[in-house]
């Protein structure tokens, strides 16, 4: 799944306007909370001021708008895009490449996977590899996308033993992800989520009040039991890495522990991607 290329026909007033009422706040809870008059505010967003570089940026901080989109401010107002965007192979970002690596091995044996804002697989561990037996193909293709690996039918969903408490998970996150970026990438995949069929008994959960999801998957004859854990990689001028999150997870039980332990003990090598 590619990112929408950058609309930069409406003006940047619009736009702003747009992530204000998004945030659910007034001209004048902004004005205030960014230090300008809510006349000149209410000029900016109508188009008959037209805001600084500078201005642009406060607004967008205090938006708590992601770093792609302040680049889409940025344009929309006839300036150059001020945050970066590589791949990690590009040589600017190998020192945190290693880093990322060498996070994912030494979380083994639990698996670990490194995605970026779409939740397409960037990195993963021996660990995630060895989960993946019996997943068809075609999911596995680059870009691999890690939701939709999840949830899918020919995916893991059959092995899940909670699917609809992890499903309901997953797109309770999805759908914070969504409030906090706005972005129609992750709209569609959420819609294509909800329609995928969700087998007879796993019903629909009610996430809200746990503290605590965890997966059960069945590998062999074994019941893996882990909790999910998420570090973010932030950065204040780079959005490659700002949009890149590490998932872990890590046993909720004993069993799960030392089963873990023996897969990675064991001779059965990981399948590769």
């Amino acid at each position: 799944m590619n990112a929408q290329p950058i609309d930069t026909a409406r003006p940047v007033g619009d736009l702003l306007r747009e992530w204000r009422r998004h945030r659910r706040l007034s001209q004048l809870e902004l004005a205030t909370d960014a230090e300008l008059s809510t006349r000149h505010l209410s000029f900016v967003e109508s188009g008959r001021a037209q805001p600084s570089r500078d201005m642009i940026l406060r607004l967008a901080e205090h938006l708590d708008v992601p770093l792609r989109e302040r680049n889409t401010l940025l344009i929309a107002a006839g300036f150059a895009p001020t945050f970066r965007q590589r791949t990690l192979d590009d040589p600017a970002l190998a020192a945190a490449r290693a880093t990322i690596d060498l996070l994912l091995k030494g979380l083994e044996p639990c698996p670990a996977l490194a995605v970026d804002r779409y939740w397409q697989l960037v990195a993963s561990n021996g660990a995630t590899l060895r989960l993946l037996g019996g997943v068809a193909p075609v999911l596995l293709e680059p870009p691999i996308n890690v939701l939709r690996l999840s949830l899918h039918p020919a995916g893991l969903a059959p092995r899940i033993r909670n699917l609809g408490q992890w499903r309901a998970h997953l797109l309770q996150r999805l759908r914070q992800q969504i409030d906090a970026c706005h972005d129609p990438v992750l709209v569609a995949l959420l819609r294509e989520l909800q329609a995928m069929p969700v087998p007879d008994g796993s019903g629909v959960a009610d996430v809200q009040t746990s503290i605590a999801v965890p997966m059960q998957l069945e590998v062999g004859d074994q019941v893996l039991s882990m909790l999910s854990t998420t570090t973010v990689f932030g950065t204040p001028v780079d959005i490659t890495l700002a949009e890149l999150a590490l998932e872990a997870f890590v046993p909720a039980d004993a069993t799960t522990a030392e089963c873990l332990r023996r897969m990675a003990e064991s001779d059965e090598p990981a399948m590769p991607l």
